[in-house]
C-alpha cells in the first residue's frame, strides 16, 4: 500500500527540500520503494539528488490535465523522482480559471494512481489497477510561497510532515502551513499531520529545543507530535552534500574515500589537502547521517501507528 507524505511549511529556508532528499535517500536505503514528487518551481531538489534538472512541464500538465506522470528511473536505487521546474507556476492560473468556470483541476492524486516502479514483476492483466506495483512510500517537496499548489498536494496526501527551525518566522511558517492543513482536512479528511522535524539544530542545543518543542505544543497542541530525533545544523557537510549531489550516508563513505586519498597523498610527499578536500568532518557527517536514519525509522513507525487508526483533531492559535 503506497503512502503519499507531503513535505510542507509556510516559509522556505526551514530545509523542506533537504529533508526530503535525505529522509527518501535513508528509506531508499533500507530498503522501500520509493518516489519524491517535487511540485516547487524552484525545483532545487535536482541539486540535493543531483539529477539534471527538468522544467516540470510533465508534472505540471498531469495536474491541470491529468496526463500520465514521467518518471526519472534509478536516481538511486529503490528511488525515482517527478522533477518539478518552472512550468508549475501554471498551475495556479489553470486551477483560479477553471474554478471560475465551476470546474476543477484533475489533481495529483489521479496521477499518482498510475505511476508504478519499471521493475514490475510482471505487466499488468487487462483490468487490473494501473498501479499494481505501488511505491512503498511518496515523498512531495512542496513549494513554502505558493498556497495553491501545496493545497493541491494536500489533497492528495495521506500524511504531512512539517519541518522547521527555531527562528520566530519559522515557526510563524509553521502555523501558515498547519491552517492550511486544517482547511485540506475538509476536502481530503484521511490527510494526517505526522509530526514536526526540527530542523537546523546545533548540537548540543537542548535548551533551546526544548523551547521549541514548548512553542510548538502551545500552537498546534496534542495534534502535532514533534519527532524526538532533530536534524542537526552542519553548514559544511551542507556544502559537500548539495556540491556534489550526495546524501548524508553517502558523504561518510566518500569520506571514507577521502582519508585514504589524504594518506596515500602525505606517504607521496604531495599536500593532503587539495580544492577538491571536504570541507566537513567525517565525524560530522556521520552524525548527521544518523540523524536521518533514527528520523527515516520514526517516520515508518508514525505511519505505521497512524495507519487505520483515528485522525488527530488539530487546533491552531492565531
Amino acid at each position: 500500500m503506497r503512502r503519499v507524505v507531503a513535505i510542507a511549511n509556510g516559509k522556505g529556508g526551514v530545509g523542506k527540500t533537504t529533508l526530503t532528499a535525505g529522509l527518501a535517500g535513508q528509506l531508499a536505503a533500507g530498503g522501500s520503494r520509493v518516489l519524491v514528487v517535487d511540485t516547487d518551481p524552484q525545483a532545487n531538489l535536482a541539486r540535493d539528488l543531483g539529477y539534471p534538472p527538468g522544467d516540470g512541464g510533465n508534472l505540471s500538465l498531469a495536474i491541470t490535465h491529468g496526463l500520465p506522470l514521467e518518471v526519472v528511473r534509478g536516481v538511486r536505487d529503490r528511488l525515482d523522482v517527478v522533477p518539478g521546474g518552472p512550468a508549475l507556476w501554471d498551475v495556479p492560473p489553470a486551477f483560479t480559471a477553471r474554478g471560475a468556470r465551476g470546474a476543477t483541476l484533475p489533481g495529483l492524486a489521479p496521477a499518482l494512481d498510475k505511476v508504478k516502479p519499471e521493475a514490475a514483476a510482471a505487466p499488468a492483466a487487462p483490468g487490473d489497477p494501473a498501479d499494481a506495483a505501488d511505491y512503498d512510500v511518496v515523498l512531495v517537496d512542496t513549494p513554502p510561497g505558493e498556497p495553491i499548489l501545496q493545497e493541491l498536494v494536500f489533497g492528495a496526501a495521506d500524511f504531512l510532515i512539517i519541518p522547521t527551525r527555531s527562528d520566530e518566522a519559522s515557526l510563524d511558517g509553521l502555523v501558515v502551513v498547519a491552517q492550511r492543513f486544517a482547511a485540506a482536512r475538509a476536502v481530503n479528511p484521511d490527510l494526517t499531520l505526522l509530526g514536526v522535524v526540527l530542523f537546523g539544530v546545533r548540537a548540543g542545543s537542548t535548551r533551546m529545543i526544548g523551547r521549541v518543542r514548548a512553542a510548538l505544543q502551545e500552537t498546534l497542541g496534542d495534534a502535532a507530535p514533534v519527532f524526538p530525533t532533530s536534524i542537526r545544523y552542519l553548514e559544511s557537510a551542507a556544502v559537500d552534500m548539495r556540491s556534489r549531489g550526495l546524501l548524508p550516508h553517502e558523504l561518510t563513505e566518500l569520506h571514507r574515500m577521502d582519508t585514504k586519498t589524504r594518506l596515500s597523498r602525505l606517504r607521496e610527499g604531495e599536500p593532503a589537502q587539495t580544492k577538491d578536500s571536504l570541507l566537513s568532518r567525517n565525524t560530522s557527517a556521520e552524525g548527521l547521517a544518523a540523524d536521518y536514519a533514527a528520523l527515516a525509522d520514526e517516520v515508518l513507525a508514525a505511519m505505521k501507528a497512524r495507519k487505520g487508526g483515528s485522525k488527530p483533531r488539530l487546533e491552531v492559535a492565531v
